[in-house]
């Protein structure tokens, strides 16, 4: 006869739905919000929680629960995705929200679940705190792995602000951190101030260290212009042409939007310019072999100057044929989501084809059952994308008087979110391009995805510049600062020298490696530190 399973005690219920509240809490101290003392305070409920279980299913449960909150709250942008598409209803935006934070609550749970087992009976002090700092960095690492990743939104971005030391411990560790900081107030709140101090302080001490590398790196720069945070020879005009989604496929807003594009693109002047417009600015199929391309690519070469250079987001279609007697047919197999270089004769300088691609959004996994069931993808199309080879950096060649033109590092829309694979290890880029399609997620996700882009620019040592059709674009230096911006749901365009990159961080050359180090570091100490007090 089957065990019949214990019931959750009433006082864990009430807890549970405390760390629950804690959980949605938390998701405040993100983009637009920023309400991080909120943040750190709602991490400080659930260490406090997962301290008073006396079981491993009720650690685990502690760290699911939360985590169901805190993603429900910091990806509802989600829902918003589904008011463009005709096949799906609306509502089921909410379900895909909650369904989404089920997956990934998973990782937290993993998180307190460790923590808690590692910390034997010392759960009361600074060694838990620290064992569970480490498990959260393994597990944000994690989640932005498995099953191609989602690495949305790790609890770095709070302190995207104060950030500087991600170029030493990159953003997972930078989220360990946190942790230590959310674990000293909680011991503060017990009155064990010698506990909670050292978790306190040695998080505001890197943070200071990373400032104090900022400011000498500041001022080590070559000129006035680039303590500034500029450099010459690269001048950007970035494109924000406030094209709706719902506006964005439809054939008769074609030529409205290329006017758009053309108007806010300006004219040439004497100096280079590099022109960026948005991740899938044109609907034509620009890189194909035929007329109909090339008739496309002229068309935007005209806003061109002789030295200039355009990056625009288009579709690069794939096919194969197919000998059926006499015949050869044509058919298309696949798509990319990419983005061409065009320089002012309408030639194609270089091509980048997305790499980490949305699940449910630019292809759907399970096609034929899911299809049997009426679900199709997000992004218009019956052919799904496939994905590029990787990180790659453009080399746009010499212009005609033999001056170099940058090199440029893509990352279309949502890659720019995973941390230690933006860039070529074997061509680092001037500067890192990041055009997007931030239109689909109303007005809490664009935020939040620029805060991201900021993480990477401050790990890497590189500028990001965005452009995206309904914002929010921007100029992010390589201290991550943003020096100009386009608001949301605003057209316009920003002209500005290209910020000057920084050397190689340390972050840039070892990538997660060194959050993991960190995570093996904190959960050693936290060992030891217990098998000391006991």
């Amino acid at each position: 006869m089957p065990r019949a399973r214990a019931p959750i005690a009433p006082i864990m219920k009430r807890r549970l739905l405390s760390v629950f509240a804690a959980g949605l809490l938390s998701a405040a101290g993100f983009e637009p919000l920023n309400l991080w003392p909120v943040a750190l305070a709602a991490l400080a409920v659930m260490i406090h929680a997962l301290a008073q279980a006396e079981t491993r299913k009720a650690a685990l449960l502690t760290g699911y629960v939360f985590g169901l909150g805190h993603f429900i709250a910091g990806n509802s942008w989600i829902a918003g995705a589904f008011r463009y598409q005709e096949e799906m209803p609306v509502w089921l935006g909410w379900i895909a929200v909650v369904a989404l934070a089920f997956y990934i609550a998973i990782y937290p749970a993993l998180a307190t679940g460790l923590a808690w087992k590692l910390s034997g009976e010392r759960r009361k002090g600074a060694g838990f705190v620290l064992l569970l700092a480490a498990a959260w960095i393994i597990t944000e690492w994690l989640r932005a792995r498995v099953f191609t990743g989602y690495a949305w939104n790790p609890l770095a971005v709070i302190a995207v602000e104060a950030a500087p030391a991600t170029r030493w411990v990159g953003s997972y560790g930078l989220s360990g951190l946190i942790l230590l900081v959310a674990g000293g107030l909680w011991l503060a709140a017990h009155r064990q101030w010698k506990r909670a101090l050292p978790l306190i302080l040695v998080p505001l001490a890197l943070t200071g260290a990373g400032y104090a590398a900022q400011i000498n790196a500041d001022m080590k720069r070559l000129n006035v212009s680039e303590r500034k945070g500029y450099t010459s020879g690269i001048l950007a005009r970035i494109v924000q042409p406030n094209i709706a989604q719902q506006d964005k496929y439809r054939p008769d807003y074609e030529r409205e939007n290329f006017l758009k594009l053309a108007t806010l693109s300006g004219n040439a002047g004497p100096q280079p310019r590099l022109l960026l417009w948005p991740e899938a600015a044109v609907p034509d199929f620009i890189g194909e072999p035929d007329e109909e391309a090339a008739r496309a690519r002229r068309r935007i070469a005209t806003l061109l100057g002789p030295d200039d250079i355009v990056l625009t987001g288009a579709d690069t279609l794939f096919s194969e044929s197919k000998q059926v007697g006499p015949v050869i047919e044509k058919r298309w197999i696949g798509a990319a989501n990419s983005v061409f270089a065009l320089d002012a004769k309408g030639a194609i300088l270089g091509r980048y084809d997305k790499a980490h691609l949305v699940p449910y959004g630019e292809y759907l996994p399970m096609r034929p059952f899911l299809s049997l069931i009426g679900l199709s993808r997000l992004v218009p199309g019956d052919l799904d994308f496939w994905p590029g080879p990787g990180p790659r950096t453009l080399d746009l060649g010499k212009d005609r008087h033999g001056r170099s033109r940058p090199r440029v590092g893509l990352q279309i829309c949502y890659e720019i979110i995973f941390s230690g694979e933006v860039v070529d290890p074997d061509q680092r880029p001037d500067f890192i391009f990041n055009p997007s399609n931030d239109a689909w997620f109303g007005s809490w996700g664009p935020p939040q995805h620029l805060a991201q882009a900021r993480l990477r620019a401050i790990e890497e040592g590189l500028p990001v510049i965005r452009s995206t059709p309904t914002g929010i674009s921007a100029i992010i230096d390589a201290d991550g600062r943003v020096l100009k911006r386009l608001p949301y749901r605003q057209p316009g365009y920003l002209e500005s020298m290209v910020p000057a990159a920084m050397a190689p961080t340390l972050f840039s050359r070892f990538g997660n490696f060194l959050s993991l180090g960190l995570a093996f570091f904190l959960g050693l100490a936290g060992i030891a530190l217990n098998r000391r007090l006991r």
